[in-house]
């Protein structure tokens, strides 16, 4: 071999770590959100899912996208997906974890916390979560028809992964999808034409006709799925499986995948209903309002991912540059990296304890009304701001590693295309805002929920005592607040994300954010903390856990 080909101060990839150990800030929310209990289960699938075979799945299922077989050899119509190898060997992990029912199949304290880590661990890929979170989503809105929910559930709670296309009652597992927006409105759900006709006389578990054309269908090889239809009575919430009652294929068309950014593993498509049978869930006439629960179940998961993609990418920069010289010195020796690095994991950790707070929360609402209200406005906050950092979060995680960051081998694209993606699914930015200020004027308990949460921190630290009356002012000035709304809830976020790390992270964290985020003195980028701070100490906490 020729002296030209010998390899020199190149970063080895990395890979052969336990992706949950290595996330102090993860674990110590584990156990301080009430799921210790499972600890072993989490601290499984993260050794799995940093093993080379998990990582190699996800490059894969990216690599090689799916496919929609819209017809068989001989004419007859299928409208059917086919997925590589590896999107199933994903699947399969997640379900067999359970990932996609932990808290329904265990309903006890911390299960969806527990749920939470698993989720943010198993992020090999990013676009098997979709059918994963729609499935742990569609529970709460299913019990709102309890024949319905006692019909699905034992499938749905199944840790049998079964890719068969065969009608349900014949597979030993199923997932759930969900279709809401069209090409006409979007998150204007009120805007939908789909309409649903009485086939038995109407209302809360008849059956139905439906007719329409979806612009999103998540997941379109799922065995079931919740849709808004308008029927006589208004706009309401249906369930329409791929197959009838009767094993004969649901007049479900799928028109087309769409052609994305990212997440390109998951087969996201466009879906025709031409007199397709579904079953009425809930009340006619309150669509939104049932399938409601099932939306904020996958907010909740949009925070989950974006979280995951910032310690991801974190934990990529810090690999990268411990290995990699410039300059005459290691790329971590240096102090404007370190600038950037330590920037980079106090955002990182300021996600994950908000994001296993919320968690929480959705263990403690059904029991509590406080944490039940606490978590309609913090969970929106959280969605809106968590999801607005992870682009930026993840190019600045991509430049540490130079030219290598943009090519593909890296895996840094793959997740900085990912990185959008979760603000805008669920409700993009302006749809979140309005969506706070709905929850100010019809739940006014809410706010003092939240401030409830910031109180525990109160006389912590000056600068977030500071800020958190500076939100109250900025509340209580009524004049063009929607106007305002983004300001509002990025303050919202940023408070709930100082208080949680006052009182839980390490010192060198929380002055690290309170001195930036809540001070004003920090840059327009990634890389300009104030000086004075302890960012040894806080990269070292940050960096993965060799195995």
């Amino acid at each position: 071999m020729a002296d030209t080909h010998e390899v020199l101060n190149q970063a080895e990839p990395l890979t052969g770590h336990n992706v949950y150990r290595s996330d102090r800030a993860l674990v110590e929310a584990v156990h301080r959100e009430g799921a210790a209990w499972a600890e072993d289960r989490i601290d499984a699938l993260g050794a799995r899912a940093g093993s080379p075979e998990a990582i190699a799945w996800g490059v894969q299922a990216n690599a090689y996208p799916p496919v929609l077989r819209t017809h068989d050899r001989t004419g007859n119509r299928i409208d059917e997906v086919e997925f590589h190898p590896a999107w199933h060997e994903l699947m399969r992990v997640s379900v067999g974890a359970g990932v996609h029912a932990l808290p329904w199949r265990e309903p006890k304290a911390g299960a969806h916390v527990a749920r939470a880590a698993m989720m943010m661990v198993w992020q090999t890929d990013a676009g098997h979560g979709c059918p994963i979170s729609m499935t742990y989503s569609v529970i709460p809105a299913l019990r709102k028809q309890p024949e319905l929910a006692a019909e699905w559930e034992p499938r749905l709670l199944s840790l049998d992964y079964d890719d068969r296309f065969i009608p349900a009652p014949g597979k030993r597992g199923a997932l759930a999808g969900m279709a809401m927006t069209e090409k006409q409105g979007g998150s204007d759900v009120r805007a939908n034409t789909t309409r649903a006709i009485p086939i038995n006389g109407g209302g809360s578990g008849a059956e139905y006709a439906i007719t329409g054309h979806k612009w999103f269908c998540s997941a379109p090889m799922c065995d079931m799925f919740l849709v808004l239809a308008h029927a006589p009575g208004g706009l309401s919430c249906f369930l329409l499986p791929r197959w009838r009652p009767d094993g004969t294929r649901n007049a479900f068309g799928i028109q087309r995948l769409k052609d994305k950014l990212g997440n390109r593993s998951n087969a996201s498509s466009e879906v025709e209903f031409d007199g397709a049978w579904a079953r009425m869930v809930g009340e006619e006439g309150r669509g939104v309002a049932t399938i409601i629960e099932m939306v904020n179940h996958t907010r909740l998961d949009c925070v989950l991912g974006s979280t995951a993609g910032m310690r991801w990418g974190l934990a990529q920069a810090i690999h990268h540059t411990s290995q990699r010289a410039a300059f005459g010195r290691v790329l971590i020796e240096q102090p404007l990296m370190r600038a950037v690095l330590a920037d980079l994991a106090v955002e990182a950790e300021a996600a994950t304890v908000t994001a296993m707070r919320l968690a929480r929360a959705y263990d403690a609402g059904g029991d509590d009304d406080t944490e039940a209200l606490f978590k309609r406005i913090a969970t929106a906050a959280a969605k809106y701001w968590i999801c607005k950092r992870a682009p930026v979060h993840a190019v600045e995680a991509l430049e540490c590693f130079g030219g290598n960051g943009y090519v593909e081998d890296s895996g840094m694209p793959r997740l900085y295309r990912e990185a959008p993606l979760n603000s805008i699914w669920e409700g993009s930015g302006n749809v979140i805002c309005l969506d706070v200020l709905r929850a100010l004027a019809k739940a006014p308990g809410s706010l003092d929920a939240f401030f409830a949460e910031l109180g525990l921190a109160e006389g912590a630290d000056a600068r977030l005592d500071a800020f958190v009356k500076d939100l109250r002012d900025e509340l209580a000035t009524g004049d063009d607040i929607e106007a305002r709304a983004r300001r509002i809830v990025e303050r919202m976020a940023l408070a709930l994300q100082g208080s949680l790390l006052v009182r839980h992270a390490s010192p060198a964290i929380a002055d690290a954010f309170c001195a930036s985020r809540l001070s004003g003195d920090w840059g327009r980028a990634f890389g300009t903390l104030p000086s004075g701070l302890d960012t040894a100490a806080i990269i070292q906490r940050a960096a993965p856990i060799p195995a």
